[in-house]
């Protein structure tokens, strides 16, 4: 039987994580438009862009600090506290994962992408962008569950954890195409190596947006 007034208790490490969810989104726009500059001739921010997302990610670890430091010790919670701490970690990583694939960039920074394979790259970018931007939304609509307990409001965090798995999925097979061309048609060496990982870091990022909504399944299930 589940206590009502221990609910009330939820919203300390949820608010939290929204806070932190909302700090992964923003990093979202960042990194698009990083990429975006990346690939034009003419575009001279990418430095302003990766350190806004370095900032960004500064800022979402001192809320996840916040959040594992401030989990109260003496209150049996709802959902275990160790189940808090697995889903920030990998929301956590998603913004690592940009930050990473940034970096990366930043190592050759004028080698740009080649335009034969712009097309087939941003479609892969905007398609794990999308994940990201699901991550507040779960976030909150969790947090809505754990006031009654609804199953109508169980199942709107079920269809958002589906949808990241649609997404991740989605991502997985743009990544496979875009790796495909890249070895059939590019012919630098450094090239291949270099947008292939690239390509392997931005992947990264849906597997891991897929990975909280698998934390956020157990947090929610009966």
């Amino acid at each position: 039987m589940r206590i009502p007034f221990l609910s009330k208790f939820v919203g300390v490490p949820f608010e939290g994580v929204q806070e932190h969810a909302e700090k992964v989104k923003e990093c979202a726009w960042a990194f698009q438009q990083a990429m975006e500059c990346y690939a034009s001739t003419k575009c001279d921010k990418f430095e302003e862009y990766r350190n806004e997302v370095n900032l960004l990610e500064s800022q979402a670890d001192g809320i996840k600090r916040r959040v594992r430091n401030h989990l109260p010790q003496r209150v049996r919670l709802p959902v275990a506290k160790y189940q808090i701490f697995m889903y920030i970690k990998e929301q956590d990583k998603v913004l690592d994962c940009v930050e990473e694939c940034l970096n990366w960039i930043s190592f050759r920074p004028d080698a740009g992408i080649p335009e034969i394979f712009q097309k087939d790259f941003f479609d892969f970018v905007d398609a794990v962008i999308t994940p990201i931007e699901e991550l507040s939304v779960m976030v909150a609509e969790a947090a809505k569950y754990f006031e009654d307990y609804s199953e109508r409001q169980r199942k709107i965090v079920k269809n958002i954890i589906g949808n990241l798995r649609r997404n991740e999925h989605d991502a997985d097979k743009l990544e496979y195409k875009l790796k495909l061309d890249i070895f059939r048609k590019e012919s630098d060496p450094t090239a291949i190596f270099h947008m292939v990982k690239l390509a392997d870091l931005v992947g990264s990022i849906a597997d891991h947006a897929e990975n909280a909504g698998d934390v956020m399944r157990t947090i929610i299930a009966r």
